[in-house]
C-alpha cells in the first residue's frame, strides 16, 4: 500500500510520544484525523494541518490505517473492542496499528477479533522516548511477519530507523516487555551508582563520563544519569508507565512461570516512587529515591503520602497480585487475562465512553 493508496489516516492519542509520530507522518505526505481526550494536545497538529475528530470512532471510521498511541492495556480494551471500538467501526480492510505497550494477549485477541470483520490489526509498539519519537528514530517491534504487514511498512519508516518482525501476533509487545525488562536494570543501577558515588563524595558527572567508557555503560546512563545529576526530572516517559510496563513483564513472567527478582525489584521501586508523587515524573525520577528529604521535596515528593503500613504488606505479596492495578487485569478471570464485559471498565475508573485517548498516550 504505497502512498499513492492510502487516502486517509487516523492517529489516537497524541501526547508526549503520539503528537511527534503523528508529525513525521504529515511531514511524509500524509493526511492525519486525530484525536485526543484533551484537545489542546492536538493543537499543533491541527494548526499544521491535521483534522481534528470529536471522537476516536470519528477520526478512525474512514481510515485506511489508524495508529494508535494509549497509556493502558484498558484504555487498548475499550477504544479497539467496545461495542463502538475500532473492530466495529472501521472499513473492511483497514489497517488498526497499536503503539502502545500492552498486554501480549490482548494483542492477540485484538488481532483475531479484526480478522472477522476482514480487517487487520497489528501490535506495533516502539522504543527510543520522547527524543527518538521527535527525531522520527524509533525502534519498532511488529507482531507479525514483514511480509503480512507490507502494506504498512511506509508509515512505518516515517518514524522509525529500525523496525524488528517478529511473527506473531502479541510478539511485539513480548519483545517490548523484554526491553522494558532490561531497561529495568540499567535505571536501577545507574541510580545506585549515582547514590554511591554521592555519598562517597565523588563528582557525579565525572562518574558518568569514566562508566559511559567502560562496561557498566548504557543508553540511560549517558542519557538520563546527566538528567538525574542536574535535578532534571521533566518525563520524556512517565515513571507511571514504566511501573505499569514492568507489571506487564512480571504478569507474563508469572504465566510462563519464571522469576525475575531484578524487574521485581525495579517494579517495587517504581511503585514507590509513584506512591509518594512521583507518578508524573520522567523515569529517571527514580534516582530520587537515593537523596535526602529536602532533594526530593524540591522535586515535589511527598513522604507523608506512603502508607508505610500497607506498603509493607504489599511487599510481602509474594505472587505478583500486586502487579494487577498496573497492568489492569485480572489473572484469575478467563484465562485470556481481560474482562471483555464492556458495561463496566476493569481499571476502575469511569471513563466517557471514546474518553481513553488522553494524555496518558505518552509511551516510549
Amino acid at each position: 500500500m504505497a502512498l499513492s493508496h492510502v487516502r486517509k489516516v487516523a492517529f489516537i492519542g497524541t501526547g508526549i510520544m503520539g503528537a511527534p509520530i503523528a508529525r513525521h507522518l504529515m511531514d511524509a505526505g500524509y493526511h492525519l484525523t486525530v484525536y485526543n481526550r484533551t484537545k489542546k494536545k492536538a493543537a499543533q497538529l491541527i494548526a499544521q494541518g491535521a483534522t481534528w475528530a470529536d471522537s476516536a470512532a470519528e477520526a478512525a471510521k474512514d481510515a485506511d490505517v489508524v495508529f494508535t498511541m494509549l497509556g493502558y492495556p484498558n484504555d487498548v480494551e475499550d477504544v479497539y473492542l467496545a461495542t463502538d471500538g475500532l473492530i466495529r467501526v472501521t472499513k473492511r480492510g483497514a489497517w488498526m496499528v497499536d503503539l502502545t505497550t500492552s498486554s501480549p494477549q490482548l494483542a492477540h485477541d485484538i488481532h483475531d477479533a479484526a480478522e472477522v470483520e476482514d480487517k487487520h490489526a497489528v501490535d506495533c509498539p516502539v522504543t527510543g522516548g520522547q527524543m527518538g519519537a521527535e527525531e522520527g528514530t524509533l525502534t519498532l517491534m511488529v507482531g507479525g511477519t514483514k511480509e503480512e504487514t507490507k502494506p504498512i511498512q511506509p508509515l512505518l519508516e516515517c518514524f522509525s530507523s529500525n523496525i524488528f518482525y517478529f511473527g506473531n501476533p502479541g510478539d511485539g509487545q513480548t519483545a517490548k516487555l523484554c526491553n522494558q525488562v532490561a531497561l529495568a536494570g540499567c535505571m536501577v543501577g545507574y541510580a545506585e551508582a549515582l547514590g554511591l558515588a554521592q555519598q562517597a563524595g565523588l563528582d557525579r558527572h565525572q562518574v558518568i563520563e569514566f562508566i559511559t567508557h567502560g562496561m557498566g555503560n548504557s543508553v540511560a546512563m549517558q542519557q538520563l544519569a546527566p538528567k538525574s545529576v542536574d535535578g532534571d526530572f521533566r518525563p520524556g516517559f512517565l515513571s507511571e508507565h514504566f511501573r505499569k510496563d514492568l507489571g506487564l513483564a512480571l504478569a507474563q513472567a508469572e504465566d510462563l512461570d519464571l522469576q525475575l527478582p531484578g524487574s521485581e525489584t525495579a517494579f517495587r521501586l517504581y511503585d514507590l516512587l509513584c506512591q509518594v508523587g512521583g507518578s508524573k515524573l520522567g523515569t529517571q525520577a527514580v534516582s530520587l529515591l537515593y537523596q535526602d528529604e529536602k532533594t526530593t521535596k524540591a522535586a515535589g515528593l511527598d513522604w507523608s503520602l506512603l502508607d508505610v503500613d500497607e506498603y509493607a504488606d504489599d511487599q510481602k505479596d509474594a505472587d505478583h497480585k500486586d502487579h494487577d492495578h498496573c497492568c489492569g487485569h485480572d489473572h484469575d478471570g478467563c484465562g485470556c487475562g481481560h474482562d471483555h464485559d464492556h458495561d463496566g471498565c476493569c481499571c476502575g475508573h469511569d471513563h466517557d465512553a471514546d474518553g481513553h485517548a488522553d494524555a496518558a498516550s505518552q509511551q516510549g
